[in-house]
């Protein structure tokens, strides 16, 4: 390694903290688009490589979503020969349409490559300065505490990978570390121009809310609704543990039938009640409940019985 930062610092003292973002000798598959938080993301692991001992490749996901995206995805490949690290440059057929499809697609990527070559951990560049914006995201849009506690250190790569894991290691910085650490490493950053597209509403809060806030209310915003969601990944945990045993305690399913023991569930919080009701929608439902479905469904398991009933789509 040629140089030693407060960057690189930082994120091995967060690392040896932590214990279990990324194991010493851990096979990590590093997504890279090519932006200033992907590259911080790869020159820091590969710089820190020799001291944890990791085994490291990049994968780069063309969308086909920019007239560049085929010089985009060279200007990746040549940036891991230069790093020694292999490289995976997954094209798609056709242009992907939305961002959902996108990161669908990208994360079915990640979950091949991973299988077939033996990575236990996938690393993204996602950061302090995203979870902020992705919390402020999901309020507007109408979200509880699940969605408030955005883009968690650590979870399962899909239902079907569980034991591989996403791993977010830069959460501890904000955007404007990533681009000082790009800036002093003479790192190639390619911009990408979608980025500056407000029909994105993603992109609005980056570009519009996020300053605004930074000059009018708070110039530490990102940290503080970073480390509020932080908190809330805490507290949703534990109400997802009683979830889970209140759902063993109270809910029978026969087939297409689910019965919940209504006095019991009558008796516990209401914050529960509503965490128990939703997951039962969830799998009784065609379709994701509404706020409206579980208010229903625990206003029903309060009346009399046989007194009311009330059709859900």
């Amino acid at each position: 390694m040629t140089s030693w930062s407060q960057a690189h610092a930082k994120l091995h003292t967060q690392l040896r903290a932590s214990n279990f973002l990324l194991p010493g000798g851990c096979p990590i598959l590093i997504a890279v688009s090519g932006g200033q938080d992907s590259l911080c993301l790869a020159k820091l692991l590969s710089d820190l490589q020799p001291k944890w001992h990791w085994r490291l490749a990049i994968v780069h996901c063309d969308h086909l979503w920019r007239s560049d995206s085929t010089a985009n995805a060279d200007h990746v490949r040549h940036l891991a020969t230069q790093w020694q690290l292999p490289c995976f440059i997954e094209t798609a057929s056709s242009p992907i349409t939305s961002e959902a499809a996108a990161r669908q697609w990208r994360y079915q990527i990640f979950e091949t490559l991973a299988q077939q070559h033996g990575f236990t951990c996938v690393a993204t560049g996602h950061t302090a300065t995203d979870r902020a914006e992705t919390v402020l995201y999901n309020l507007l849009r109408g979200t509880g505490l699940d969605g408030l506690q955005a883009l968690t250190w650590q979870r399962s790569l899909s239902l079907t990978a569980a034991d591989i894991l996403v791993t977010r290691p830069l959460l501890g910085f904000t955007r404007q570390e990533t681009g000082a650490f790009c800036e002093a490493m003479a790192l190639p950053v390619w911009e990408d121009s979608t980025n500056e597209d407000l029909t994105y509403r993603r992109n609005r809060i980056r570009q519009e809310l996020m300053p605004y806030l930074r000059s009018h209310f708070n110039p530490q915003v990102e940290h503080t609704l970073a480390h509020t969601a932080e908190l809330l990944t805490a507290e949703v945990a534990y109400l997802e543990a009683q979830t889970d045993q209140l759902y063993a305690d109270l809910v029978q399913r026969d087939g297409a039938t689910w019965r919940i023991e209504r006095t019991r569930f009558r008796q516990v919080p209401l914050a529960l009640q509503r965490r128990l009701a939703r997951r039962v929608l969830l799998e009784a439902m065609p379709e994701a409940p509404q706020f409206e479905h579980v208010e229903k469904l625990i206003k029903l398991a309060g009346m009399p019985k046989r007194s009311q009933t009330d059709p859900f789509p």
